[in-house]
């Protein structure tokens, strides 16, 4: 299984990314990784939590637009080098690369185009994937 990312639009403005983690500690939905990146109008908050349906639920509710999606989520070797040598194995095996954020530890987050091909291409490379359920154990 896939991680699931949470994408949430916002106006941007002050208070709007406080709003989106006060309706998920709310909701008792965790936080386990999150990005914002934004333009002079809206902007994008992007987070793995531990429950992303109850979360994505909660976030509706109050209002806000969400997109669901598949994201990559692998386990760095705590080394110098160690996201390099997995951007590198990915860039090698031929799949763009999006965007990159971190998470909790040393796990980050790498949005692909086709991720059941890069969990494919990965999955006999010496990189651990993380799931889902890995989120709410850590």
């Amino acid at each position: 299984m896939n991680v699931r990312q949470l994408s949430v639009f916002i106006e941007n403005k002050a208070g709007r990314v406080s709003e989106v983690s006060d309706t998920l500690g709310k909701a008792e939905v965790n936080i386990r990784g999150f990005s914002v990146s934004d333009t002079a109008d809206y902007g994008i908050v992007r987070l793995i939590v531990d429950e992303p349906e109850k979360g994505a639920a909660a976030l509706r509710d109050a209002g806000f637009t969400v997109k669901e999606s598949e994201v990559l989520c692998v386990e760095l070797t705590d080394v110098p080098g160690g996201l390099a040598s997995v951007l590198k194995e990915v860039a090698d095996a031929g799949v763009n690369i999006e965007y990159v954020y971190s998470l909790i530890s040393t796990y980050v987050v790498i949005n692909v185009a086709d991720v059941d091909r890069a969990r494919s291409l990965l999955k006999d490379k010496p990189i651990r994937l993380v799931e889902q359920e890995d989120m709410a154990s850590v």
